[in-house]
């Protein structure tokens, strides 16, 4: 084969390019053979990056020769024009279609999830069926509670994943819980359940096998609550095998099938979760004097535990008299100066002199022009413990405020020397 390079070569064999070009446009053609004219002698060598081969089978297109480099390059600012976001390909736009599914998909779900809840909500608003177990489930677990009794809950599959969610809920809330699967309860575990204990059987169907198989092994006069998506008890196959079950509906609009195309339990999870958190705070409510203590106790790690370990009483932030140091005197008596250089040194920043004491918050206060000026010339830096409120050592933070708040709006002037003296420390917690 004969290779015919449109370089810094002449052009060679012009009778043979057109035979092989036969198929070209007739414009293409004609600016080949142009071009070819100009390797007769007289003229240079044709100047382009064009690729010819020449006897092959068959030849691929050849677009014209490439325009010669202009003289004059275009203003500078041309090449930095904006590209118009409609001209570019969609994905470099970044609005694919496998994204906008991707969003649809998800947000479909978060909606029928949603939709689920409100209805729950509305039901639990006005179902009297609904309504009464709700308020027969607190009454179940309380009382058992109170008597020494625990909470087994009891589910398989997803429903029993979302038992010892619940299970783990309850004893943050220091409501005694257990989870219990079916299959190992009729293997032994079934001596987990006390004569003073509560059951809650977690289904969807409400006609779980393993379930119904283990009825006839638990001592019927035990409480029994049932989480399912019947909101009649006529309709439950468990409550047929349990009449004395309560019914703690937890129904969705629509199967999953109808929703996703495919019945994996997703929103019926989801409502289930809700009613049981719904029971476990109510009923944590009623058994403890304060719900928040309790979980702060139970719950000492991570941010939540930080966030519960924050000062709570006067205990927490009261520094013991005898654990605050002594400031140095100067020659000729205390002054400024030494009460500064004391409250830089303590661990907690409060001073003693003799039977006063400096706060952190006075001690900050004191100026340039106060450290070489005496403490009898200072005399809002100090507090004699005639001055100083006596609280419990269990009044919380908050309740110290307001008593503080309260002398503060007394118009005695005591009151006020109280205040102005101890608001500073207390206030700091508001």
């Amino acid at each position: 084969e004969k290779l015919l390079t449109f370089s810094s070569e002449r052009l060679s064999a012009p009778n043979t390019l057109s035979s092989c070009l036969s198929f070209q446009p007739s414009s293409h053609i004609k600016g080949l053979r142009d071009m070819a004219s100009l390797s007769q002698p007289g003229h240079g060598p044709v100047q382009t990056s064009a690729v010819v081969v020449l006897g092959a089978s068959s030849c691929l297109a050849i677009p014209p020769p490439s325009p010669p480099t202009p003289s004059s390059s275009p203003p500078g600012d041309t090449f930095c024009e904006p590209i118009d976001p409609l001209s570019l390909e969609r994905e470099i736009r970044g609005d694919s279609p496998i994204k906008d599914q991707r969003l649809r998909e998800g947000i479909h779900v978060l909606n029928t999830e949603a939709l689920a809840l409100r209805n729950l909500s509305r039901l639990y608003e006005t179902d009297p069926v609904a309504r009464d177990g709700f308020n027969l489930s607190v009454q179940a677990i309380t009382k058992q509670q109170r008597a020494n009794g625990k909470l087994v809950v009891i589910g398989v599959g997803k429903s029993g994943h979302i038992g010892q969610k619940l299970v783990a809920t309850f004893k943050s809330l220091a409501i005694h819980a257990v989870f219990l699967h079916p299959t190992e309860a009729l293997h032994g575990d079934l001596g987990i359940i006390g004569p003073s204990d509560t059951l809650l059987f977690i289904t969807y169907s409400g006609k779980t096998q393993e379930l119904l198989i283990m009825l006839p092994h638990i001592d019927e006069s035990l409480p029994t609550i049932l989480l399912t998506s019947h909101t009649s008890p006529e309709t439950c196959e468990f409550i047929n095998h349990r009449p004395n079950t309560i019914l703690l509906p937890a129904p969705i609009p629509e199967p999953e099938k109808i929703s996703f195309g495919v019945s994996a339990p997703t929103t019926s999870t989801t409502v289930a979760l809700a009613v049981g958190d719904a029971i476990a705070v109510t009923a944590a409510k009623e058994i403890n004097a304060s719900i928040a203590a309790v979980f702060a106790k139970n719950h000492p790690g991570g941010a939540i535990g930080a966030a519960a370990r924050q000062p709570r009483t006067i205990k927490d932030i009261a520094v013991s008299w005898y654990d605050i140091p002594v400031a140095p005197e100067s020659e000729g008596g205390s002054l400024g100066f030494d009460l500064l250089r004391a409250g830089l040194d303590s661990v907690t920043g409060w001073v003693r002199v003799q039977d006063r004491v400096a706060s952190p918050g006075t001690i900050r206060k004191i100026s340039r022009d106060d450290l070489n000026k005496s403490l009898e010339e200072l005399p809002d830096a100090l507090m004699s413990k005639a001055l100083m409120l006596s609280l419990s050592s269990d009044t919380t933070i908050r309740q110290a405020r307001d008593i503080l708040r309260n002398m503060q709006l007394s118009p005695n002037d005591e009151n006020l020397a109280y205040t102005d003296a101890l608001w500073q420390r207390i206030g700091d917690y508001d």
